[in-house]
């Protein structure tokens, strides 16, 4: 049995904090100073009221965004994998592109163009010579569901891709030489192989859905975190907020076990053999009718979920040019650049030393701790808001003098730390799949001749994961840049950042203003899409 050793105490502590927030949104159903069942009599109120109203619109949006991302992410993936057509290669890194665009973003862009009085309906009825709405209201959970739906299929599309081009080629390859048509070798053969694929995208792009914020509380429909904001900041019930955050956590639970089944599932791969036949296979050559078939089925995600939104936000902000807030952007930017650097930093300085942890030993301590930690990114930022928030309030009411609601609130501690909750997994994640191809052989080579483990660290593993470690920097920087509920609320005073600032400009149908912080985001979002675009092609080529 391996000891024991002080680093494991600290990196248990470390998690601990990451976990807090859970845990005190847990413990509200027992909440300290109040009676048992005057929690029970407020989660049977909302029962009565709102929470049914909150299931309910919940369940059709994410029914609707399983619907949409997987007709099109599997569709644009098998596009991609299974068939050849002039512009295949340009869709294959430019169908990645909508992961820039954060889901508040897009949602912004179609309000401001389809709404009565923008400039789609108004051109309408001048032509028309109509006097009402023209098109349904965008501010719905139908409007809702395609904002959601353009902006995450790519989760699918990434998986499904992964999944088609390694199982599925040969596969195809035979059942074409046994006589079956194509048809048959997509239904039979291609999609069975990518269903797992398909559960673990899916799911993960419900948890964003869950995690919105944006999107619903601009567009007015009640969803489970617009419900805890309305809770906690509108009517002031903490016990409330923290019973909701409670039923979310349920749901994001069972999405995460079931995207954990299907990445067990997707775990299985084909021989070497077959490995070799699939890059041997030949995709189905597409002409004519079929290759401009394919080309709108890979073209209408990428101009819906990317090129039209930005066009959409290009025109207002050009209309008014002169009164963009180029001043107050400078300090928007910079408030965001620097809570970015200071969570990047801290949230890889703790997932190198769990990922080092666990290469070091086969304690259960760093494999907790990692567990723990990976958990993170799963929780929507409204939940931890709430968790971070009812412990200090519990604190404050009983030591004034500790002055902790100032601490959290007023400095950047309070934000800092909701980020590292969410994105220490991000960060893991990256230094785990370096470590991967790190062998273990130069670790035992390394204790042979002596060398200490700060030693291995800096002189062997340092060397060999220093293009994770980037990559991790870079999807903590973007992710924090984009975070929109934590960060509404926790933000330190005199504090906005940019994702902040384009909500309050656009719930103020400010777009014009909102464009120019939301357009800065997307540029930060292309940033890891491009190193996301050069991993796959070297991994394909390789």
């Amino acid at each position: 049995m391996p000891l024991f050793r002080p680093g494991h105490a600290l990196l248990l502590l470390i998690v601990g904090l990451l976990m807090l927030p859970v845990l005190a949104v847990l413990a509200s159903w027992l909440p300290l100073g109040a009676p048992l069942a005057a929690s029970w009599n407020i989660l049977r109120e909302m029962a009565a009221t709102v929470l049914p109203e909150y299931i309910g619109t919940t369940m059709v949006l994410c029914v609707l965004v399983a619907v949409g991302v997987t007709v099109f992410g599997l569709g644009t993936a098998a596009a991609v994998t299974l068939f050849d057509f002039p512009g295949r290669r340009f869709f294959e890194w430019v169908l990645l592109l909508p992961l820039a665009m954060p889901a508040y973003v897009v949602a912004y862009a179609y309000s401001d163009f389809l709404q009565y009085s923008g400039p789609l309906q108004t051109a309408m009825r001048s032509v028309l010579g109509a006097e009402g709405r023209m098109l349904p209201e965008v501010r719905s959970v139908w409007g809702a569901a395609w904002v959601f739906t353009f902006a995450l299929y790519p989760y699918v599309y990434l998986l499904s891709r992964a999944a088609l081009g390694e199982r599925a080629s040969h596969l195809m390859e035979a059942a074409r030489l046994m006589g079956a048509p194509m048809a048959r070798r997509i239904r039979e053969v291609a999609f069975p192989l990518a269903r797992p694929a398909v559960a673990a995208g899916v799911a993960l792009a419900l948890m964003e859905t869950l995690a919105d914020f944006g999107v619903s509380s601009y567009f007015g429909i009640q969803t489970f975190t617009a419900g805890i904001y309305k809770a906690w900041l509108s009517m002031d019930n903490r016990i409330a907020a923290a019973q909701l955050s409670t039923l979310l956590l349920v749901l994001v639970a069972l999405l995460l076990g079931l995207e954990q089944r299907a990445q067990k599932r997707m775990r299985f791969s084909a021989l070497k053999g077959a490995r070799a036949g699939a890059a041997d296979a030949q995709a189905m050559v597409l002409t004519g009718r079929r290759a401009m078939l394919a080309w709108a089925l890979c073209l209408l995600p990428v101009l819906m979920g990317f090129v039209l939104p930005i066009l959409f936000m290009l025109r207002p902000m050009l209309l008014g040019w002169d009164e963009l807030p180029w001043e107050r952007f400078g300090q928007w930017a910079l408030n965001s650049l620097r809570l970015a650097s200071i969570t990047s930093a801290l949230a890889v300085a703790v997932a190198l030393g769990i990922a080092f942890s666990l290469r070091q030993s086969s304690h259960w301590a760093p494999r907790v701790a990692a567990r723990l930690a990976s958990l993170g990114y799963a929780i929507p930022g409204a939940v931890v808001v709430v968790g971070l928030l009812l412990p200090v309030g519990w604190l404050q009411d009983r030591f004034p003098s500790l002055q902790v609601g100032y601490f959290i609130t007023a400095t950047a501690l309070g934000i800092v730390w909701a980020y590292l909750v969410r994105f220490c997994a991000v960060a893991l994640q990256s230094l785990q799949s370096g470590y991967a191809r790190v062998p273990q052989s130069l670790d035992e080579s390394a204790r042979m001749l002596g060398a200490a483990p700060w030693r291995i660290l800096s002189q062997v593993h340092w060397p060999m994961l220093r293009r994770s470690t980037a990559a991790a920097v870079l999807l903590v920087f973007v992710d924090v840049m984009k975070e929109l509920p934590a960060t509404l609320v926790l933000r330190p005073f005199n504090s906005d950042t940019l994702a902040v600032v384009a909500y309050q400009l656009a719930r103020d149908e400010r777009l014009g203003e909102a464009a120019l912080p939301c357009l800065a985001l997307v540029l930060v979002g292309l940033l890891p899409v491009v190193l996301l675009s050069r991993t796959l092609r070297s991994a394909e080529r390789s």
